[in-house]
């Protein structure tokens, strides 16, 4: 039983003098400084929460690719560029808004309720993404299970292969030498004539090696496109089952279990890749395989096209995890003085600096397979799905102990997805509980249990036969422009309509007055450079705009209309919202207008002694609500 004491008595959860025992949260505890939301039980808890949040798949299989597409070391200059300018400025933003009103991503635009739809369509992304990354983390517990064997099932062309499966390429035709003519013939002959081909007049046969026909006939079973549906895939329905299990066993006390889980799930990823760059590095043709990464001698020249500026501010964007509502939500559970601005340094510089050394643990072991193959690496680097269940599958099933490999290495794509997705999850919850407090209080476990339950049917649909061009579609339209508009509207609410420095006034309340200097950059950042890089990534991506396709498979036009739905089924709630707003506000439309660009009068930090002279003004009649004596029985001490 926990202690709920009456309105004007306990102002920061610490000083009572009288009151009455209710049923607490399992997310609070008696040492919390919000007894109402809970706090993170230690800033390690906190922090390994946003690495593991920040620190996701695409870390492993994103970054690497754009690397050496993009010039080699050449590329980490803007990268480091685009960090400071747009990812660490907002990043830094999110963190301290959730932090100083212990608000979810969508009570916190209390700040501004013109743009409380802004807050909707980030939780409704967030909702539509952890449907199709759950089920990516099935994908991994699948190759998982699979690489307890001797043997590993995609080493080799086994029972379920074509005819055009080979670990090898195979010739098919070429230009020779006979009788001292020149002729164009099929590979055959030059074989049974014991003949050579001429060097660069080989043509090659279409043949598949053994990890992508494995990926495509044994572990999606994939259909032929999005119109033939098939069956539901069973034993990836039941790695989806697990994954959410998991996820649900793992948030089933909130942040007070989650923040536990991911000390080792945030952790022990390091410990992996750690391990596959040491085997890596000690592989013949390692050393091929980074000088690709990074680049004998990197292409300088690459800084001058616009397509290498516009991938770097874009993976910079999506890598942090900034729009989507989490870093509001994790950070709404921080005690009022944290220190928000070291913490946004150290996960920003954590999660940049776990993109270089995943590279050199991913191309070190690719360098090896190109080695081995007698491949160039240009053939055997792919990203994304190509990279996580063909390249480095097949790689690892060159390498001795290849089971060993195999285990560790979807392992730590399984800790690297479900510690993104406990964050996610919590966002989710987060809004629940800043909408009906007294209801999350007393049925956490069921709520939490039932949206696990929910996502899981609806990720149904990904785990079909047509299911992996879903999970393809979800992420063309649905993680790209909404997250884009979200930021673009989140800066220029924050910054523009509620104020700069005010906001910046807001967190020195929290971390403590700074010099002019020291708000310079922060003031450079949120009034010109970030809101004009976001809007450059997004008009650049509405230009740049392409209909969906899966390899070389075209989606029907019904299932571009299903895409451009859910987008709009996003973002749509920031006009209807907007609108419902000034339809409730007074007076004429100007004075309505300004009326609803104006803080709620219930704005400001969430605990009363918190709130100083600032802040004295406000009234919060949901807590006086709450904080009335319940009708209920009680026992009064």
């Amino acid at each position: 039983m926990g202690m709920l004491s009456l309105p004007g008595f306990l102002s920061c959860g610490k000083k009572k003098d009288f009151s009455l025992t209710v049923d607490k949260d399992a997310q609070s505890s008696d040492s919390d400084e919000n007894s109402e939301r809970g706090n993170w039980s230690s800033k390690g808890d906190y922090l390994l929460s946003m690495v593991g949040y920040a620190v996701g798949l695409g870390n492993v299989w994103r970054f690497p690719y754009l690397t050496y597409q993009n010039g080699g070391g050449a590329f980490l200059i803007p990268y480091t560029l685009m960090l400071a300018l747009a990812g660490l400025p907002l990043f830094f933003l999110e963190c301290s808004l959730g932090q100083f009103a212990s608000l979810g991503p969508v009570s916190i635009w209390k700040v501004l309720p013109l743009f409380q739809g802004v807050g909707i369509t980030m939780v409704i992304i967030s909702a539509f993404v952890t449907i199709y990354y759950n089920v990516i983390i099935a994908y991994a517990l699948y190759y998982l299970f699979a690489s307890f064997q001797k043997v590993l099932p995609w080493s080799d062309c086994f029972s379920w292969a074509d005819e055009f499966c080979s670990k090898t390429r195979i010739v098919s035709d070429c230009n020779t030498t006979f009788h001292g003519d020149i002729i164009h013939v099929n590979y055959t002959f030059v074989t049974s004539n014991n003949l050579t081909c001429i060097n660069g007049t080989i043509n090659y046969k279409p043949v598949q090696f053994p990890t992508e026909q494995y990926w495509n006939k044994v572990a999606l079973q994939r259909s032929s496109g999005l119109d033939e549906t098939g069956s539901i895939v069973w034993y990836l329905a039941l790695c989806l089952l697990l994954s959410w299990m998991i996820v649900g066993a793992a948030l089933f006390k909130g942040i007070k279990s989650s923040g536990k889980v991911v000390y080792f799930t945030a952790l022990f990823p390091y410990v992996i890749l750690l391990i596959l760059l040491v085997r890596g590095a000690t592989l013949e043709g390692a050393l091929d395989g980074i000088e690709y990464y990074i680049g004998r001698q990197s292409n300088i020249t690459k800084l001058m096209e616009a397509e290498v500026w516009k991938d770097a501010a874009t993976q910079i964007f999506y890598s942090l995890s900034v729009a989507w509502g989490g870093l509001v939500a994790l950070s709404s559970y921080n005690r009022f003085h944290n220190n928000c601005y070291s913490d946004a340094i150290v996960v920003c510089v954590t999660n940049c600096v776990t993109s270089v050394f995943a590279g050199f643990a991913i191309f070190s072991i690719l360098g090896h397979m190109a080695f081995v193959s007698k491949r160039p690496v240009s053939e055997v680097v792919d990203s994304g799905f190509e990279l996580a269940f063909v390249a480095y599958p097949e790689a690892l099933s060159k390498l001795p102990v290849s089971p060993l490999w195999s285990f560790l290495f979807f392992f730590m794509l399984l800790l690297l997805g479900l510690d993104s997705q406990f964050a996610s999850i919590e966002t989710l919850t987060t809004t629940i509980q800043d909408i009906s407090p007294r209801v999350m209080r007393k049925l956490r476990l069921p709520l939490t249990l039932g949206l696990c339950a929910v996502l899981f049917l609806l990720g149904l649909i990904c785990v079909t036969q047509a299911g992996i061009y879903w999970v393809n579609l979800i992420d063309h339209f649905c993680a790209g422009w909404g997250i884009l508009i979200s930021a673009v509207l989140e800066i220029i609410g924050i910054i523009y309509i509620y104020g700069g420095n005010r906001f910046i006034e807001d967190i020195e309340m929290m971390i403590g007055k700074k010099s002019f200097l020291f708000w310079l950059w922060w003031r450079v950042c949120w009034f010109f450079i970030t809101p004009v890089l976001l809007m450059a990534i997004l008009i650049w991506s509405l230009i740049t705009f392409s209909n969906p396709t899966y390899g070389s498979v075209s989606y029907p036009t019904w299932g571009t209309a299903v895409g451009w739905c859910m987008i709009i089924f996003c973002v749509i709630w920031i006009p209807i919202v907007a609108i419902v707003k000034i339809a409730k506000a007074e007076g004429n439309l100007i004075q309505r207008l300004v009326s609803c660009c104006r803080p709620a009068e219930n704005w400001g930090p969430y605990l009363e002694c918190h709130r100083g002279e600032r802040y004295s003004h406000v009234v919060d009649p949901q807590k006086k609500k709450e904080h009335e004596i319940p009708t209920v029985s009680a026992v009064v001490y």
